[in-house]
């Protein structure tokens, strides 16, 4: 059983660093549908294989002086960010303390996951109707990053495709240039929000040694989704970025017939 969670955390890492999602879009629904755990464990796995991972591709960019982060545009982002991971984890922690059945609040993350989804792929299939911003004050910037952090840490995911067309929209981002700074804002975002979790004591009943093994393999996923990375075409990340919505479309949909059936 742990080769499952071992398995999806490298796969949903390679593809969340090619495509610049981070691995919890893929991690949190799909380890929801193998019921492997409860909700709570889930996300937490989840979220700490994501922060595992951009925290390694984030400081080996930076370390290589091989970044694409446009500080006055990415430092603001990241300080929303900051701050909605926190919040996105309150938000999370009240609904908990209203619904004690753990599978409503499951069911909720996988429609909101779902609506953030088929929108963001609505958006990139027709994105040409709807000319980019180049948006640069500090203050939206920072609203912009609150908004995706609170979106991220609520549903546990650290971010996901939302991240991609916002950050292309708002910003007139490259596909791999919204990437990178996608995976910038995931860090401190999720970062925050699981250091919250830490420090307020309200870490799930989980297993170490499998939390470990799945931020390894989210480090190894990181490492070979950003060699194919390099390799493949804007148009060819595109086009995968969009399959992989759809795939993330499937899965939450069968996740809230089974939270909510």
């Amino acid at each position: 059983m742990d080769g499952i969670y071992f398995l999806v955390a490298f796969l949903a890492s390679v593809l969340g660093k090619i495509c610049g999602m981070g691995g919890g879009v893929m991690i949190k629904p799909v380890l929801d549908a193998c019921h492997t755990a409860s909700v709570a464990a889930i996300n937490f796995y989840s979220g700490c294989t994501v922060l595992g991972m951009s925290c390694w591709s984030v400081g080996k960019a930076a370390w290589r002086r091989d970044n694409l982060l446009d500080f006055r545009v990415s430092v603001p982002l990241a300080a929303g960010a900051a701050l909605g991971g926190l919040l996105g984890k309150e938000i999370y922690c009240q609904l908990a303390s209203l619904y004690t059945d753990a599978e409503v609040i499951g069911g909720v993350q996988a429609l909101f996951l779902f609506l953030a989804t088929l929108g963001t792929l609505l958006y990139t299939i027709t994105k040409d109707r709807f000319p980019a911003k180049r948006v640069r004050h500090w203050s939206l910037c920072v609203a912009v990053g609150l908004g995706l952090g609170i979106l991220g840490s609520f549903l546990g995911i650290g971010g996901g495709p939302f991240n991609m067309a916002v950050l292309y929209y708002f910003f007139s981002m490259s596909t791999k240039t919204a990437a990178q700074n996608s995976l910038f804002v995931i860090l401190i975002s999720q970062g925050a929000g699981t250091l919250k979790t830490i420090l307020a004591g309200d870490v799930p009943d989980i297993l170490i040694p499998i939390l470990v093994g799945m931020i390894l393999c989210g480090v190894a996923g990181s490492e070979v989704g950003g060699r194919l990375n390099r390799r493949l075409s804007e148009e060819n990340v595109t086009r995968l970025f969009q399959w992989s919505m759809v795939l993330v479309l499937g899965i939450n949909l069968y996740n809230m017939f089974r939270f909510f059936g």
